[in-house]
């Protein structure tokens, strides 16, 4: 018996919104397996790894503080999914902002916060533009698939940091250990009283939402949709693809830069080797959970942010390995786009013809 798959016609409007629901509760149940043939208790492992991070209130300053870097990067990568540009390099964007942002904050270490903190953001936002430019230049100018070259480009940006880091920027102070000196206070991602949510876990729910009413409101952002949903129809509207392509990269680039930025200059303090854990990555599905909505990317970001939390839970209380949060992202990544190819898809049985029955 013999199936293929064949197009429903209509995309359903209450899936396309409940599949997301559908692939967390199906990746919990395979993570309950999982656990299970791990000889883990499967309960006690979803609670580890779901509920016990966020039990506290230190937890949840933790959630939000891990939930930023994926918020930013995810609200820019929906925009260029939006937009039929598939950028893949949001982890190479988010390593140049840093490095960009970085530099002046160890050139000038005892500069003023109201004039150097400003200063160290912008630079950050216009490294990961630069680096999402170089994406955008050769897709126009070459035709190469930006896949490609966005995916490339993070680890020459990861080889730039760890050249910096062990050469030029060694802290000399460090006793050897390949990282950079402490940022000076003007350089600092101001923090909230006691807990650890900096300025960053403020400004990624509020870019999203901004970034929402560019795409809802505005004529660009109209214009961006119909280049993605309908190119055809956008060559005939006279609409410029190459002008929404480097907007598109040149955007998602900045808030990657941005999320880097923050990040080296809030809960790390300096440049490691290690800057990054993978939020560029993380951050596509991240964008595709949450239906390449910036509000929808919000709360995409936020389980996300908890899978980390819950990976190093379940390594201290069920001597797990590091790979678990892996597994629970890319579990979840297969049920997402299973679900999205049903979506579009049924599966039809084919009848054997009477000559291929004899």
């Amino acid at each position: 018996m013999l199936y293929r798959l064949e197009p429903r016609g209509e995309r359903s409007l209450f899936w396309s919104y409940g599949s997301p629901v559908l692939a967390v509760i199906l990746t919990i149940i395979t993570m309950m397996a999982i656990f299970s043939l791990l000889g883990k208790p499967p309960v006690q492992g979803i609670e580890t790894f779901l509920i016990t991070p966020i039990s506290t209130a230190s937890g949840l300053s933790s959630l939000l503080v891990r939930a930023a870097p994926l918020i930013m990067i995810g609200a820019g990568l929906a925009l260029c999914y939006r937009a039929n540009v598939w950028n893949i390099g949001g982890d190479g964007q988010f390593t140049l902002g840093a490095l960009a942002g970085a530099g002046l904050a160890l050139a000038l270490p005892n500069g003023a916060f109201w004039w150097e903190y400003p200063l160290v953001l912008c630079l950050g936002v216009l490294g990961g533009m630069f680096w999402a430019g170089i994406v955008a230049f050769l897709k126009l100018r070459f035709n190469a698939n930006e896949i490609l070259t966005s995916l490339m480009l993070v680890y020459i940006a990861q080889l730039i940091l760890v050249w910096l880091v062990t050469g030029p920027w060694r802290d000399p102070q460090g006793f050897g250990f390949p990282q950079s000196a402490m940022f000076g206070a003007g350089a600092t991602t101001p923090d909230f009283g006691t807990t650890s949510i900096h300025l960053g876990c403020l400004l990624a729910p509020l870019l999203a939402l901004v970034l929402w009413q560019i795409l809802a409101r505005s004529v660009l952002g109209f214009q961006l949709r119909v280049v993605g949903q309908a190119p055809r129809a956008a060559r005939f509207a006279g609409f410029s693809n190459a002008r929404l392509t480097w907007i598109a990269l040149l955007v998602s680039g900045g808030l990657s830069g941005l999320a880097g930025i923050i990040e080296v200059t809030g809960p790390i303090g300096q440049l490691t080797t290690t800057i990054t854990p993978g939020y560029g990555f993380s951050a596509v599905i991240v964008a595709f959970l949450g239906r390449l909505h910036p509000v929808g990317v919000i709360f995409a970001g936020l389980l996300l942010a908890l899978s980390y939390l819950g990976g190093d839970a379940a390594q201290i209380n069920l001597n797990m390995p590091n790979a678990i949060t892996g597994i629970f992202q890319g579990v979840l990544l297969f049920y997402l786009l299973g679900a999205d190819v049903l979506i579009l898809h049924r599966f039809r049985r084919i009848r054997p013809s009477a000559p291929e029955a004899a």
